[in-house]
């Protein structure tokens, strides 16, 4: 499931970008960096989390596969993760979104994340 849902994300967030390999998540599991949200049916939303470097950890990828989307469990596991993090001794904790995603944005600030800067990612070919 962890290994459709991170590709499912992955083909949504950036379809040019590396395939998921079970490795990749098996590595994540093994330090406790993907959360899963369940409710009476089952599992319907994660979160990863990155190991902490300089006291920082980085959130994402958070998924909700299509069917359980606009229930609040995406933020709910962000929340949790963010929660887990700083728990953990985190000094900060940083995450990524896509600008052109107004939902992912504004659900992101009524947690408490605030806009820092903006990035552009350039891809050049042959």
């Amino acid at each position: 499931m962890l290994l459709a849902w991170l590709t499912a994300f992955r083909a949504e967030a950036d379809p040019a970008g590396a395939p998921v390999h079970r490795a990749m998540v098996d590595e994540r599991i093994g330090y406790g960096g993907l959360t899963v949200w369940e409710t009476g049916d089952g599992p319907v939303s994660l979160a990863g989390r990155t190991r902490a470097v300089a006291g920082q950890a980085r959130i994402g990828p958070v998924y909700t596969p299509p069917e359980h989307r606009g229930r609040g469990y995406g933020g709910a596991v962000t929340t949790a993760v963010s929660q887990q993090a700083l728990a953990a001794g985190v000094a900060e904790v940083l995450l990524y979104t896509d600008l052109a995603n107004p939902t992912s944005n504004a659900l992101y600030q009524r947690l408490g994340y605030q806009p820092v800067t903006d990035r552009v990612q350039l891809r050049f070919g042959a």
